[in-house]
């Protein structure tokens, strides 16, 4: 599944019920999120919701590549998540920081949709994700 993938079946969606529905089978999607991750270390704070990222880091031809494991204790978040995790994966550190997440979640009318929790757990979400690409940044040692 690619991000504009999603965003195509979003135009076809008719209301916002199937809409949600959708986000909810995307979250459905994400492979099993281990255990073991489940960490306060890769918890995110700001989501009332449980939500853990986890990043992996590979060195790519045009600087640190990023890719995302995530999960949720909460249905519509877990489909949050994987449309991150789908925006996002398999990107370089410098592209992460360089796309504005907000602007697709506007394209969706995800933000006008979501209740302000969600909204700010969503924001939080691209903020901790932001913040692992410019850690992958750090030389080595700063690491």
């Amino acid at each position: 599944m690619t991000i504009d993938e999603i965003t195509e079946t979003f135009a076809f969606l008719d209301d916002w019920e199937e809409r949600y529905r959708y986000v909810i089978d995307l979250g459905r999607s994400l492979p099993p999120f281990p255990e073991e991750l489940r960490t306060a270390e890769n918890m995110v704070q700001g989501c009332t919701s449980r939500v853990w990222i986890v990043p992996s880091v590979a060195e790519g031809p045009d600087g640190p590549v990023l890719s995302f494991l995530g999960d949720s204790d909460a249905h519509i978040v877990r489909g949050l998540v994987a449309i991150l995790v789908t925006l996002y994966s398999g990107r370089t550190a410098g592209d992460i920081l360089a796309e504005d997440a907000d602007a697709l979640f506007r394209r969706l009318g995800l933000r006008e949709h979501l209740t302000p929790q969600r909204s700010n757990g969503l924001s939080a979400m691209v903020r901790r994700i932001r913040h692992d690409a410019e850690a992958a940044l750090q030389p080595i040692s700063g690491r």
